[in-house]
């Protein structure tokens, strides 16, 4: 098996260098202009105002990275003027320290409740009492039910019409932070392929990957899931971690964030000499992958791209649709501050695929009691079609292609 196990994790981790060091990070004038974009949306729809709760959505329009926490740290995106901040006073120290696009701020003491102020912030931004509010689809339901209450005539509308929106079409800038966190994480799975060996945990595996993506320029892993033999027919892992032996499966799914952009990939091969069942059934998850890419056209809905790969697997006796064995899970998710955010490649949704789109491509075979093989590669759509952030598994016996 090219590439897998062939190394020791000493020699593995000193082959890797830092990726980051011309990497370019979001600009203030891009925020200024997501905010711009945004607001003429909010007015062409009647939106006055849109609260952003902290989490991804205040990092995107602002830059403010922050953790969303019992305690409300948010902007008010108004349809007309400034971003208005609504934070803890005994936070604005750190706050203004993390801010990127500045703006008024308003604070509330801890004895304080916040909802009142940011209705206050609404009205003397002059909006009207009965106005259209959109809430951070991400929000907990105790901040809108603050607002709520704190301003019972407000007509409160979920703020995913705008935050989706804007943020599903990814700029250059964005697309150039996705791909070089890509490139790491994919450099990091052919290291942890090149130090497995029999008797091997996938807890071990777990901790030099997270190593790995850090020797490579992230801070770390931002997810990692590492499974072996039967566990690999399980889509998100098994509680119990498995010692790895002759023959498994193995599935690895990870990423890292950079500048806040994730990565996600997965590769699944098999330790040691592959079984011609094994071989079938990845190469059938290869063609379902390839079959989706090529689905994935300028306005064909995104539901079509996941119908492509399922069907593909219903003509080869998998499935049909989510029965096993088969593809339990839609096709793809969209990617970028967050791991899973819209548009979404799945059954019957009807989002006409646009460029500057990106999404993963897994359409994962589980055959249950037995084994699963999920290959996972993004693509982003061009105005000419779809285009690979990595190159797709190359085969089951080389799957970094490292002969060609």
């Amino acid at each position: 098996m090219k590439g897998i196990g062939y190394q020791n994790r000493e020699a593995a981790l000193a082959a890797l260098t830092d990726m980051t060091q011309d990497v370019v990070a979001i600009k203030p004038e891009e925020y200024l202009h997501r905010i711009e974009t945004a607001q003429a949306y909010m007015r062409q729809h009647n939106i006055a105002a849109v609260y952003l709760n902290a989490g991804t959505n205040l990092k995107y329009f602002t830059g403010l990275q922050w953790y969303p926490s019992e305690r409300m740290v948010g902007a008010i995106l108004p349809a007309q003027g400034e971003v208005q901040f609504i934070v803890p006073f005994f936070e604005v120290g750190s706050i203004k320290d993390y801010q990127v696009i500045e703006g008024p701020m308003h604070t509330w003491q801890e004895e304080q409740p916040p909802y009142s102020l940011l209705t206050k912030v609404l009205t003397d931004q002059g909006i009207a009492p009965d106005a259209t509010l959109g809430i951070d689809e991400s929000a907990a339901f105790f901040i809108a039910d603050g607002i709520r209450q704190a301003g019972p005539a407000l007509n409160l509308i979920n703020a995913k019409c705008v935050t989706a929106h804007c943020r599903m079409h990814k700029s250059d800038s964005e697309l150039a932070l996705i791909q070089r966190a890509m490139d790491m994480t994919l450099a990091v799975h052919k290291a942890a392929a090149s130090i497995l060996h029999e008797g091997i945990t996938t807890t071990e595996v777990e901790a030099f990957i997270n190593e790995a993506h850090r020797k490579v320029g992230a801070t770390g892993s931002y997810f990692c899931i590492v499974l072996f033999g039967t566990a690999t027919s399980f889509p998100h892992g098994v509680k119990d971690p498995q010692t790895l032996k002759q023959g498994d499966v193995v599935l690895i799914d990870t990423g890292c964030k950079l500048h806040g952009y994730l990565s996600d990939i997965t590769r699944t091969y098999v330790f040691g000499e592959p079984t011609a069942h094994q071989r079938t059934m990845w190469q059938h998850e290869k063609n379902a992958q390839l079959a989706a890419f090529e689905a994935a056209q300028i306005g064909t809905p995104c539901g079509d791209v996941d119908f492509a790969a399922r069907s593909y697997l219903a003509a080869q006796g998998l499935g049909p649709d989510y029965q096993l064995p088969g593809c339990p899970h839609r096709t793809g998710h969209g990617i970028g501050l967050d791991i899973h955010e819209w548009p979404y490649l799945v059954k019957d949704n009807p989002q006409p695929l646009a460029a500057g789109m990106c999404f993963s491509n897994e359409p994962m075979l589980v055959l249950p009691g037995e084994f699963g093989i999920r290959l996972e590669d993004h693509f982003y759509m061009t105005p000419n079609g779809p285009k690979w952030f990595t190159q797709p598994a190359h085969s089951i016996d080389d799957p970094f292609g490292l002969n060609n």
